[in-house]
């Protein structure tokens, strides 16, 4: 039996909302699996990727049939990975999902949507990526350590989310370990409200409330520091007028979320960067995904 699987990108935290807060994005990895009697793993696009049995696709899959208790003599994957690696935008997570759905169709599908949402942040360490991959949409998730208590929606509006990508990676290790292990109490109530704040004005059409609800203490302050220039890319999308712009997951990757009517945004964006010395970033659009990991 083989299973062809697409799987989107995401972009996590939203600003306010660190580690709750993610959204599926139309940017696709693919991948075909197979059973097979040993591990055979190839890439597609020429992308690096582990070929032995380290591979994250194969390690969740192996997880998935552990917990149904099965045994996993081997896969054949074949992976076409167009999300970049480390730059904020959910690329392992798409490998964990990846994972599960296809082993998870291979034994006849004896897992939940439930069920593989808490699989994965498990895997992960927290759902804010995995949960919106899975299910598609704006997901607003909790991990009590066991469970994820989420809620998906879907959304249809007339924005687009701009990517900003630069030409270097931020591992997540060592985004998370500039973070400060305490915050005041301010900040955490900062933080709170406008996490609200993105999603209430998201789903109400209220874009000209995005520009605060973004706005973070948590993590961004921090990982910009991580990130060359990351103040002026942001000044610059909204020169060009984002309704808001932030890190995507832990970075490097910047976005804006921007209005469908302005049609030229992209194209200032990289005519922009240039000028400034920034010709190393890509600029790419996209709309939020509503469907999430599919077979196709």
């Amino acid at each position: 039996m083989k299973i062809n699987i697409r799987i989107p990108a995401t972009s996590a935290n939203l600003g306010a909302g660190f580690d709750a807060l993610g959204l599926a994005l139309t940017y696709y990895n693919y991948v075909e699996m197979e059973e097979s009697d040993r591990v055979d793993i190839s890439s597609a696009d020429g992308a690096e990727i582990p070929t032995d049995e380290r591979n994250l696709i194969y390690v969740s899959a192996k997880d998935l049939f552990e917990v149904c208790g099965k045994r996993l003599d081997g896969l054949r994957l074949r992976q076409t990975n167009a999300i970049p690696m480390a730059r904020g935008l959910g690329s392992s997570s798409a490998c964990i999902v990846a994972g599960l759905i296809g082993a998870n169709t291979l034994l006849g599908s004896p897992l939940t949507t439930d069920d593989l949402v808490d699989l994965a942040a498990q895997i992960e360490g927290h759902p804010d990526n995995t949960a919106p991959a899975l299910l598609g949409g704006i997901v607003t998730a909790v991990f009590d350590g066991r469970r994820v208590h989420w809620v998906k929606q879907e959304v249809y509006t007339k924005l687009k989310f701009v990517a900003i990508i630069p030409d270097f990676e931020l591992k997540t290790e060592d985004a998370r370990a500039c973070l400060p292990k305490e915050i005041p109490h301010r900040d955490a109530v900062y933080n709170l409200s406008r996490a609200a704040l993105f999603s209430a004005s998201l789903l109400t059409g209220k874009f000209e409330n995005l520009r605060t609800a973004v706005h973070d203490k948590l993590h961004q302050p921090y990982r910009m520091e991580l990130i060359p220039r990351c103040r002026e890319v942001f000044d610059i999308a909204y020169t060009h007028g984002a309704y808001g712009v932030y890190i995507s997951g832990a970075g490097p990757t910047v976005m804006a979320i921007v209005d469908e009517e302005n049609e030229f945004f992209a194209g200032k964006m990289r005519f922009s960067l240039t000028n400034a010395g920034l010709s190393g970033w890509s600029v790419h659009e996209f709309h939020i995904d509503n469907e999430g990991t599919k077979l196709i």
